[in-house]
This record gives structure tokens, sequence and C-alpha cells, in this order.
């Protein structure tokens, strides 16, 4: 067998010019400086016959026999290279490059020309779950067996071969599947590229060797893996400072350090009220209840502080405040989001919510919650267990880690190779971004501008996802129809721990029975919305008609009547005429009518309520290894239908170590999985991993301090910014690993720091000579982001339900935008329970910054714009809260106005008011009074909500 190589030199044998003689010279005096042996720009090395074969990221350079069609023919020709202008060709350089061209013979195609083409277009219906006619063309061999009708092709006869002869009749693809199959006909050059290799008899070209992570990579060098991000951390030495009394633990050591090279110093300790205050915010999202801030205060013990930390770190609330964080990192969302307007809903996302709530308040090791998120399949043999234990459920929900990023491909329209390729790169982002705090996305259509990750790196790390994500056996969000025999869906049964195969199937029974149940009361509930609805339409539609000719009264009460496929033509022509004017919905009759609006409302929320008390369907959308990938090519230009060579999966070759090569081994002896994703988390949760647990502990300061040691959470490259403390850093990575790899841990450490204590007032010195805070010579103050604000707005209302897990609360969304959370009998949820379909945020939330997931959030923007005040000002829900807030606080201080104004202060900031601000509220609640004697309690608490000192943080 002769490789592509030996083919191409057999042509230039019989050629008049030597490459060697004419061509490699002009190459080496104009071209090398850029395109050589060592440095390959754009992957182009014209330092050798091979490298000008292998071509460029963007493919070949050279096509035999037509030197116009080449594009490094034409970039020399045009004058556009070389870039400098002294270095152009000569005429007589050109023709030899040009010549050499027109006489070098076309490519030769082999298997890796011709497979994936089969695979771009055939293997929906002849791949690796359908064969139709017993047909599987991923394989030369498979083609070579054939199916029900022989074999696929007669290798040297393309005129004999049944693919070619289907594919050129029309037959294959079939026109009437294109669609639900989610393919398009092969084009007339991929035609020809098939019945030319069959006419070739078939060849084989070997994949090249992979040197891919190897001392002998060509495209990363020893060079490249210097970059300090690159490197495993290395234990520092902690620093001596001048005020030695002021160090608590090593932070204070390394941050005081600098600082004294500044000539300043650590601020003033914060006062107990704002410590407690700060501490429960940062580690639950919510303000501390009044008795617990006046406990701490007259706490006397040394160790009191500590104390508190401990507490806050053991409240259940600690998941939710903490888990809402890598919510963020996964790209979290109720629904599937994409490319078209749908949304669908996510039914059971929720699960997967509530694993990472749990992971969290368990203090899970951070090494295995990862290897749980991204292999948690891998892990165990679940399909042929005896019994569905606790560990093997929570590992499989893990894995919808990496099934949160946007999805339409459960659309017809939207389900073709593109763009199943668009999700497995919004995966690949979140992946890469929010755990390696790497940037490969940009490798997906060439090599990385700034970083040592080819292009081919980026296709390697897809390889390690397609036991799962496989463009070529894509399974999708639902299944629909008969369309859903292309695609199977993407969840697994959820089977409860615990329970018996009996329990399991009397529990469905119990579900489909309530179901069916509240069916019923929905539809009731409907009806009688649609009764109440009826009159107030004749009396919108009788306003409407008024300004119509009466003669064409009746004609037009006819056609609104009239089914659309049963008008005749008159009704047609009335139709395109007045019947967008005279349609009624829901909404319009809301605006038209007071009273019905309330009633309407009401109706509304109680069917939001009482779908909400659906069992949920006993599914988990999971992420799982069905261990048969389809091979792995690198799409030049990201170009699904352009492909350059097999990649084998492995990781990125900068981070790779050359002495330990990067293995996959199947997880279990006779698995039928790939291994390949656990092989990726074990590589990423090893100990000396550069980048992992840099990036985790440099996102939970970030959490805690304002600012991560590195400002780029979720770029640690050369594009991003360098770290303000680099041997902090690796200070803390390594003691993250050595106390276990505990994210409690890394809390108790910061918080109990003197850096963490300090006061958050900016002194002119430390403004002079620290604008930014980088150096830490105070604590940042920060405002609430959107779920606290929210939570913290319940809490002191009292109308807070601690009510943890499950499906999300249900939302009503206006017409006019606004969308708002459904109160249940025991008040709202907090906000991490809220559904989060990504059409209809929350409206306060999404005001406040709440991100919409695109792919994910790595850190939140914190805007000032004024519908976040006009909303606080104006929104009947906050409005409703201030009420029930007021309605506290006389409970709690009795009528006595200076014990209200006290009270409240202590709901809604943590403290008592100083006496200019007791004074100030005095009159203004005197004043809100005098106005409105029923409400002035109310439109002070309201006042408060709206106050910097309630939405800031100190």
């Amino acid at each position: 067998m002769k490789t592509l190589t030996a083919l191409f030199l057999a042509a230039l044998a019989a050629s008049a010019q030597s490459f060697e003689k004419d061509v490699l010279p002009v190459f080496k005096t104009k071209c090398q400086a850029c395109h050589g042996a060592g440095v390959k720009t754009k992957d182009l090395s014209l330092a050798s016959l091979e490298g000008v074969l292998h071509g460029s990221e963007s493919g070949a350079v050279v096509v035999g026999g037509k030197r116009d069609e080449s594009p490094l023919f034409r970039l020399v020709r045009d004058g556009k290279m070389p870039p400098d202008a002294k270095m152009r060709l000569s005429p007589a350089e050109l023709e030899a490059i040009g010549g050499w061209i027109d006489r070098l013979g076309a490519a030769p195609v082999s298997q890796h020309d011709v497979l994936p083409v089969l695979l771009l277009h055939c293997s929906s219906c002849h791949g690796a779950q359908r064969r139709e006619g017993g047909l599987d063309l991923r394989t030369k061999a498979s083609i070579l067996e054939g199916g029900k009708s022989g074999p696929a092709f007669v290798p040297g006869k393309p005129g004999e071969s049944l693919v070619v002869k289907r594919v050129r009749a029309g037959d294959m693809p079939p026109k009437a599947g294109l669609l639900n199959a989610g393919v398009k006909p092969m084009g007339a050059a991929e035609i020809d590229k098939v019945a030319n290799w069959i006419a070739q008899g078939a060849p084989e070209a070997p994949s090249a060797p992979d040197l891919a992570g190897t001392a002998a990579d060509p495209m990363v060098s020893a060079k490249d893996r210097q970059f300090w991000a690159f490197q495993p951390p290395q234990p520092p030495t902690i620093p001596k400072v001048q005020h030695a009394g002021l160090v608590k633990n090593p932070i204070d050591a390394f941050i005081l350090h600098r600082l004294e090279q500044k000539g300043a110093s650590l601020s003033p300790a914060a006062d107990r009220l704002t410590l407690i205050r700060r501490a429960a915010f940062d580690l639950t999202g919510l303000p501390p209840e009044p008795a617990q801030v006046k406990a701490f205060a007259a706490d006397k013990r040394p160790d009191a502080y500590e104390r508190l930390i401990e507490d806050l770190l053991a409240s259940p609330t600690y998941g939710e405040k903490w888990g809402r964080h890598w919510l963020d990192v996964a790209g979290y969302a109720d629904s599937e989001g994409g490319k078209l307007s749908a949304d669908l809903p996510r039914a059971n996302a929720w699960r997967y919510r509530d694993y990472v709530i749990r992971a969290f308040n368990a203090d899970k090791r951070y090494d295995r919650f990862l290897i749980e998120q991204i292999a948690g399949d891998e892990l165990a043999d679940y399909e042929h267990a005896p019994a569905m234990t606790q560990e093997m459920a929570d590992n499989l929900v893990a894995t919808g880690f990496l099934r949160m990023a946007g999805d339409s491909t459960s659309e017809r329209e939207v389900n073709f190779i593109e763009d199943r390729l668009d999700v497995i790169a919004d995966e690949i982002e979140v992946l890469t971004s929010g755990v390696m705090g790497f940037t490969m996305k940009c490798a997906r259509c060439h090599n990385h501008k700034y970083d040592p990750i080819p292009q081919r790196d980026y296709y390697r790390m897809t390889a390690l996802l397609k036991g799962a994500y496989d463009e070529h056996d894509w399974v999708t969000p639902v299944t629909r129809d008969a369309y859903g025999k292309y695609f199977p869906g993407r969840f697994l049964p959820y089977i409860e721990p615990g329970l018996t195969a009996f329990q399991a199937l009397a529990r469905e029974r119990e579900r489909e029975t309530q179901d069916k149940e509240i069916q019923a009361e929905v539809k009731e509930m409907q009806a009688e919305l649609d009764r109440k609805l009826e009159p107030v339409k004749k009396q919108i539609l009788e306003t409407r008609l008024a300004p119509i000719p009466k003669a064409l009264h009746d004609d037009l009460r006819a056609l609104l009547l009239a089914p659309k496929d049963g008008r005749d033509e008159g009704q047609k022509l009335l139709a395109k005429r007045f019947e967008k004017t005279l349609k009624i919905d829901l909404d319009d009759a809301k605006e038209a009518d007071a009273a019905f609006r309330r009633e309407a409302n009401a109706i509304e929320k109680r069917i939001k309520l009482a779908q909400a008390r659906r069992m949920p369907e006993p599914k988990v959308r999971a992420l799982w290894d069905r261990g048969q990938p389809s091979p792995t090519y690198i799409l030049r230009r990201g170009s699904p239908s352009s492909f350059g060579p097999p990649v084998e999966p492995g990781v990125p070759s900068v981070l790779s170590d050359v002495k330990a090569p990067f293995e996959i081994r199947p997880p279990w002896p006779g698995a039928n999985k790939t291994g390949r994703r656990l092989a990726l988390a074990r590589w990423l949760t090893q100990p000396g991993n550069p980048l992992t647990y840099r990036v985790m502990v440099n996102r939970i300061w970030k959490h805690h301090f304002g600012t991560g040691i590195v400002r780029s959470l979720g770029n640690f490259g050369k594009a991003g910014a360098p770290p303000t403390h680099p041997e902090l850093l690796d200070w803390l990575t390594l003691e993250f690993v050595r106390q276990g790899y505990s994210m409690k841990a890394m809390h108790r450490l910061m918080m109990t720091s003197n850096t963490y204590r300090q006061a958050s007032q900016a002194t002119p010195a430390l403004e002079k000579l620290d604008p930014a805070n980088q150096f830490l010579g105070r604590m940042p103050l920060r405002r609430m982001e959107a779920e606290e604000l929210n939570d913290a707005l319940l809490q002191v209302a009292g109308r807070l339900d601690p009510t943890q897990f499950g499906p999300p609360d249900p939302v009503l969304a206006r017409r006019d935008g606004l969308v708002t959370p459904v109160e249940t009998e025991k008040g709202w949820r907090r906000g991490i329970y809220v559904n989060q379909r990504r059409t209809d945020l929350p409206t306060l939330s999404e005001n406040f910054d709440l991100p919409a997931m695109n792919p994910n959030c790595l850190e939140r923007s914190e805007s000032i714009v004024a519908p976040q005040a006009l909303h606080l000002l104006n929104n009947s829900m906050v409005h409703e809260l201030a009420a029930s807030f007021a309605e506290r606080v006389r409970r709690e201080a009795g009528v006595d106005p200076g014990r209200q104004v006290e009270q409240a202060y202590w709901l809604a900031m943590s403290r008592a008011p100083n006496p200019e601000e007791q004074a100030a509220s005095l009159a203004a609640l005197a004043q809100f009074e005098q106005v409105s004697k029923a409400d002035g309690l109310k439109k002070f608490c309201h006042t408060l909500m709206n106050s910097a000192s309630f939405i800031y943080i100190d």
C-alpha cells in the first residue's frame, strides 16, 4: 500500500522540474521565516515537500494541475504574501512555483477524504444505531461487507458501486427524510470524491503518528510550556512582614507584604455588626436575623467569630448560595434555548441543581465533585447493578453538568451537523473556561492566536466527549413522533435509590393517577377562565366593531366563529382586512377590564400552582457514553464539510506531561463505554494539574474579595490578566489540595484572615496608592447579587418559604414582559428554586444582572441602570413585600414609632439606626402617616428596601 506522499513523489518523478531544485529554494529565501520547519504560522511549513502537501490549518494550499485554484499560488501572485513588499516573488520565481503546480498530478483520495463525507450524509440511517438495509457506512470494511443488497462498492469500479449509483440517482439520502434525519444531500464534488476513491481501488492512508503531548510535538514546544499557568504550582516561601501582629494566617502575610512594599498596610478591622452581615451574605446569601446579630455582638469568647463562620458553613442555606455560583459556571437553565424562539422547557434539569446544592452542603471533595460531573456514568456499572444506590443515582444526575448549554436540536430545522457542533462547542467552552480557565473556543476554526493551542488540540478534546456527544450519532433533548426514530431522547430513567421494582412501579402508577387528576383540575380552571373571558371579549368586540360599517358587523361576527380552513372567499377577504383588529386575546381583556384582570390573574395563579404539584417524571437529563464513537477529524475553519486529518482523543498538549502520557482505558472489564471522559476527569483532578485547582481557589477568592487574584476568571492564558499575588495563588492551591479539596476549608481560611475582616472605607491615602484596590488594603463594598436581593426582600418581609429542592416554582409572564414568581401558601421560595427559562427570567433578578446563560457565566456584570430603581419603587410584588415588612415590624415592635424604626433597621440593615438616621426616620415616618395613615409604616419600610444601606454589603 502506497502512502499519499509516495503517490505524489511518483507523480513528481515524471516532472521536468524538481521540487527540490526549483521550488524549495524560493520558499527558503522568501517564505520560511514564517513557514519553516520551526515557525509554522497557520500550521503551514514550506520547508519540505511533505509540509507543502500537508497544507495549512485552512486546508490544502496546492491543487495539482491547477495553479490558479491553489491558495498558495494566488497569495504570492497577488502580492499578499510575503507580507514584506521587499520580499515579493519575481516573475521567474512565480513561474517556477506555478509550473511545478501545473505538472503536479491531482491528489490521490484516501479513506480519510471519503469516510467523513459518508459520516456527514449517511450515518443517520447507516451508522452506529440505525442500519437501514443492514448497511453500515462508517468504515471501509463495513462498506465492503455491505447490507441486504450486497457490497456498497466495487473497488476500481465506481459505475458498478451501489453507493455511487444510489447517490447520483438522488435516491440517497432519501429526500423525504432529510429534515427528520438532519442531513443534507451530497454535493457534486463530494460524489466525485467518493467515485474517485473507488476508482483508485479505495486506497488507505495511515494516520500520521500522534505526536501531540510528546517531546517531539512539532506544534507545542518546551518553551511554550514554561508559561506560569501551564506549570504546576510550586510551594512559595511565606514572606516576612514588618507588622507581624496583623497576620492571622499566611494569607495576611502575602497581602501585607505587597502593601508594605507600597508603603501601606491593612485597614482596621470592621465592627462586629458589619462582619456578621458580610459573612452571612457571603456564605448563605441571606441577611442574619436580629437575634443572631445581637447574640454575636454580645459573645465575648475570643473565638466568637470563628464559631460564627462554622455555624454559617453548617447552615443548609450555604449550599443554596454557593451552589448558585457553580450553576453559573455550568450554565444552568430550566429551558433549552438555542436558535429558535420555542425555548422548550427542561423538565428535569432541577435534579442537577439539587445535586449541586447537596454537594456543597456536604462539602464534597472538589476532585470527586468534578469527576462525577464529567464522567459519573463511567464510575460504576449502573446498567448491571442489582440495585440502584444513592451514589450511582448521584453520579448520573451529576453528568447534567455537560448538558446545560443551550440546545435547540430537538427542532428539526436546527438539527443539522453544524447545529450539533455548536452544542458541542458550547459544552467545550463550559468545561475549558469554567474548570480549566482555558480559552479553547478560538481553536475550533484556527490555531489559537495567543496561547499554544493548535486547532488539532480542540478536536482532540471534542473526541474525548464523543462517546456521549457524537455529531454523527446524535441524542436530542426530546423526541417527537417520527423524528424520534432517528434520534433517541437525552434522558435516563431515574430509579429512586432503595426502591424495589414493585415499589417503583407503584410510585409510577401513583404519579400517573395524580397527573390525570391535576390535568382534570387544570382543565376545569381553564374552562372557568374561558367562561369569565367570553363576556369581556364580546364587550371589547362591540367597541372595536363600532367604527366599522354596520352592514359588515354580522359577517365579521360569523368570520370570527368560522374555522380558518372552512372560510369562504368572502370571509377570506374580510379576514385580510379586519381579523387582526378584531382578534382579542386574554391580555387584551386584562387591559380593558380591571376586575376581570384580578379574577384572571387569580385563576392563572391557581393553574400554575396546580401544575407545580405534579410529581416529576422519573427521568434524568444525563450524559452517558454509548461506546461506539465515530472518528474525529479536524474541521478546517470549523466547517463541518471541510475535513482535515484525523485526530485521536487527548488533552491540550501544552498541559501534557511528556513523561507520563495521557492514557484512556475502559472503566471496567467488558465495559461498553470508552472511558474517555473518565480519563479526562482523572487527568483534570490529579494533584499536579497546573490549572484545575488554581482556577477554583481563584473563583472562591473572587466571591469573597470582589476580584480574583487572576482577574480573568476563565482565562489564565497569555491574553488573560496576570495574577496580582502569584505566590499567594500557588500557596492557596497547594493548601486546597493538602486540606483534601475541601471548599469549606477554603472559606474558613479566607474568612478568618485579617484581610477579610478589614473595614471597607477608602481613605485618601489608599485611593492614591491603590485606586483599584488590587492589593486589598481594604475590603471592597459590594452590591447584592440578583438572588440575594430577591431573597433578602422576602426574608425581611417574613414571606420566605425555606422549602428546599424539587421542581422549579412557576412564574407568571405578562405580555409587556414582566415576569413574576408565583407565591405558594407558604410564601415564595429562594430565587435559586424559581423557574429560569431563558426567555422568561424573573424581571427583578434580570434587572439586577441575573445572567442569560450563553453558554454559561463566569463572572456576573454589575450594572447601574434606571429599571433597577424603578422596579424597586413601583413593582406590585415589592409593594406587597413592603406591606408584609411593615406588618412584621408592627408585630415585633408594637405601635411605638421609635421602636418600629429601630426594629426595621435591625431587620433590614442588621444594626440599629444611628442618632441621625433615627431622627430622620422618625420625621419621615410621621410625614408618611400624615399623608396616608394606613400605609405610613409600609412607605417607610419600602423606603428602607430602596436604600443603598440595604442593597449594598459593607
